[in-house]
């Protein structure tokens, strides 16, 4: 079996690191993957795809006058693509270009990595041009109950909808968890992109609220717009900019990591995965797709308020081994939630489901 993957992984952002791994895992699987880029490439990651056979095939619209010869295939010329499966992963590009595919006959797989679909975004656009995807795939059961309604307006069944988890690979985060002595410095980090949503205004407020005299924070994502978002930083804090350093060097800074933020209603946030794997105890809202990544006082903590968090920061702070027991313990979930053997089934089912599938046809949503 081949798929197609519109879109090309990169090193920051939960859905380009999460295309990473779920192109090795289909890899792992036994199934042939090409690659269509839809933004810039990334030669490091071009060379990582093309060590585990990952084709990638850059296309463009042909322009009026322009000689084959001297010019890159349209999607009508990539060998292999007219009735294929594509997989498109949270990349308004990739929707751009499902009119192109549908008169393929491709089979469209639509991966929403968000917990809402933007009015005047493309997904909006190409739902009413184009109807559904065939197949949709949720990472959780939050983000399946809140955009599962939305997309039956447009002809949507839930027989198209799969829950799978997001693949993720243990090699990329060896288990490290930093040591802790209650006299010394406790570092609370937070990692997101820098988008106001990512970010709480009383960010800085939260931490200063974590009662240990040698706390600091480490931040990962600072830029001009999260600093007018949360305010200043303070003398016992270091922000580090977008993919300041990798992180993994991040991550092995961190005592534990508190994730609050602004507004956005995490799905299945990919920063919950890594640190666990690598060993830090994460804080988190006890809310959203958190629910279904952190089992609460075992594998990390889910607060219900600003209070609560500081206070958890504190707990761990001051319990060495219970943090470090924590830390072996949600390392061991995070496996059992992300097994390629499993995975590899649940992926399995959506692209059978894809095949059984005849041609597309738009209903009639008129009233």
């Amino acid at each position: 079996m081949r798929i197609f993957q519109l879109g090309y992984p990169g090193a920051m952002g939960g859905a380009n690191t999460e295309c990473w791994h779920t192109v090795k895992l289909w890899r792992q699987a036994g199934w042939d993957v090409t690659l269509i880029p839809t933004w810039a490439q990334d030669p490091s990651m071009r060379a990582k795809l093309d060590a585990i056979g990952v084709e990638t095939v850059e296309v463009e619209r042909v322009k009026i006058g322009e000689p084959a010869s001297a010019r890159k295939p349209t999607l009508q010329e990539v060998p292999g693509l007219p009735g294929s499966i594509v997989v498109g992963m949270c990349n308004s590009k990739a929707i751009s270009a499902f009119d192109e595919l549908r008169a393929l006959g491709c089979r469209i797989v639509w991966v929403n990595c968000m917990t809402f679909i933007d009015k005047d975004g493309p997904e909006h656009r190409s739902l009413i041009d184009n109807g559904p995807a065939d197949a949709y795939v949720f990472q959780s059961e939050f983000q399946r109950g809140i955009l599962e309604p939305r997309y039956r307006a447009y002809g949507y069944d839930e027989e198209q909808g799969f829950l799978v988890r997001g693949a993720f690979d243990f090699d990329d985060f060896p288990f490290r968890p930093r040591t802790h002595t209650k006299t010394g410095e406790f570092v609370v980090g937070k990692l997101a992109r820098p988008d106001a949503d990512k970010w709480a205004a009383n960010h800085w407020a939260v931490l200063g609220g974590i009662p240990h005299q040698e706390r600091r924070a480490l931040c990962m994502g600072w830029n001009e717009a999260t600093e007018q978002k949360c305010g200043k930083p303070p003398s016992w804090a270091e922000c580090l900019p977008p993919q300041g350093v990798s992180v993994q060097k991040f991550l092995a800074r961190c005592h534990c990591l508190l994730q609050l933020n602004g507004g956005a209603k995490e799905n299945w946030p990919r920063v919950g995965l890594e640190a666990m794997a690598a060993g830090v105890p994460i804080i988190a809202p006890n809310r959203w797709g958190w629910r279904e990544m952190i089992q609460h006082g075992k594998t990390g903590f889910l607060a219900d308020t600003d209070a609560e968090a500081a206070y958890y920061a504190a707990y761990l702070a001051y319990n060495e081994t219970s943090r470090l027991q924590m830390a072996q313990v949600a390392r061991t979930h995070v496996k059992q939630l992300t097994t390629p053997m499993s995975l590899s089934h649940h992926w399995q089912a959506v692209f059978d489901y894809c095949t059984s599938r005849g041609p597309y046809v738009k209903p009639d949503l008129r009233i």
